[in-house]
């Protein structure tokens, strides 16, 4: 199940009714990218300055999207989906072929000055910062940029600073500072302006675990303290299970599945995956034979069952052994993700070949 698209009706204790909007609203939006087709070989090359082949790549495909103001959205999907040329939309980078988007009640490719000033891109990938310049060269450059009072700059940035411990690196050039240390001033400077929308787009990528943690940290604390609206694309699943509640999963430019990241869960994975601490090592030898054993490390063992079964498969096993301790969770984030991603890219093959199979009889 989906989340909805358009306004909701709202009544307040008073008795009036009015309607709220989506801070991001997107109703059939369209992107198609022309790609030039080289073929090896000299020969090749020399036609290709007078004649060349191109192809159609939808990178998005009449794709709908609402999110509600403060939320905390993953926008998933694999390689190629067509995750980043969405928020390029959003953000006003590109422009659209067809369809509409509104966000905080202006459209983005516009590039209208107000908007500018009310949201921010992130890219995992991109540097904003001046790579010679000294960070807190930089933030000032942004702080004209956006028009920040000089009090409102001073104090947003040492309170962005303080929480992402970086006061001392602002005066170090940033080619001097490691990953994890340039992506914190990224935020930095992103956020100098105090966005209501952020878009995010792989911001923990090539950190090491203790990086990842203090950005999701950080993140987690602003995004609760400001309420802003984040949108999240990320490959790195501990990102979204500390972060986001809500999924929306884009393959082949087609959004496949909109909903809670539990529900994501309970959806797509059929298993469960169960530890047992035995109080007889012993008993082990007779739960070997389990189907779809992951471990055994006694006095543990460790298997999966299917989720239907979980209750049926305990009970035998609590019938002819002692069992100390019981683990029951569900199977690593990274393995359901895997199974939507499949599953949609199974979807949109299919679709594809029904498609062609429709123009050729056509």
């Amino acid at each position: 199940m989906g989340f909805p698209v358009g306004p909701r009706l709202l009544v307040h204790t008073s008795g009036i009714y009015t309607l709220e909007m989506p801070v991001i609203e997107i109703k059939n939006l369209v992107k198609t990218y022309r790609v030039y087709q080289k073929n090896e070989g000299l020969a090749a090359s020399i036609t290709g300055l007078f004649k060349r082949d191109y192809r159609s790549v939808e990178a998005v495909k009449n794709i709908d999207l609402a999110v509600e103001e403060g939320e905390f959205v993953a926008f998933l999907g694999p390689n190629g989906a067509g995750k980043t040329t969405t928020l390029k939309l959003l953000s006003g980078v590109i422009n659209p072929d067809s369809g509409t988007c509104n966000v905080m009640g202006f459209t983005p490719w516009e590039r209208r000055n107000e908007y500018r000033r009310r949201f921010a891109l992130v890219m995992g990938q991109k540097n904003q910062l001046w790579w010679d310049l000294p960070a807190a060269e930089s933030f000032r450059l942004n702080q004209h940029i956006y028009c920040v009072p000089a009090d409102r700059f001073n104090s947003t940035k040492d309170e962005l600073c303080d929480l992402l411990d970086v006061t001392r690196l602002l005066n170090q050039p940033v080619r001097e500072l490691s990953l994890g240390e340039r992506m914190k001033m990224e935020l930095i400077a992103a956020l100098l302006h105090q966005p209501d929308v952020l878009f995010l787009d792989e911001p923990t990528i090539g950190l090491d675990v203790v990086a990842q943690h203090k950005i999701q940290e950080f993140l987690k604390y602003y995004q609760q303290q400001r309420k802003t609206t984040i949108l999240l694309t990320s490959h790195y699943m501990k990102d979204i299970e500390a972060l986001c509640k809500r999924v929306v999963v884009i393959a082949g430019g087609e959004i496949y599945h909109d909903g809670s990241l539990d529900g994501i869960v309970d959806q797509f994975s059929g298993d469960k995956i169960v530890t047992l601490h035995l109080s007889d090592s012993s008993s082990i030898n007779d739960l070997r034979n389990l189907p779809n054993v992951i471990k055994v490390e006694e006095p543990k063992i460790k298997f999966r069952v299917s989720r239907d079964h979980v209750g049926e498969v305990l009970a035998e096993i609590f019938k002819a052994h002692s069992v100390d301790d019981i683990v029951v969770e569900d199977p690593p984030l990274e393995e359901v993700i895997s199974n939507v991603f499949s599953a949609a890219e199974r979807q949109n093959y299919s679709s594809q070949n029904h498609s062609s199979d429709g123009a050729a009889r056509v």
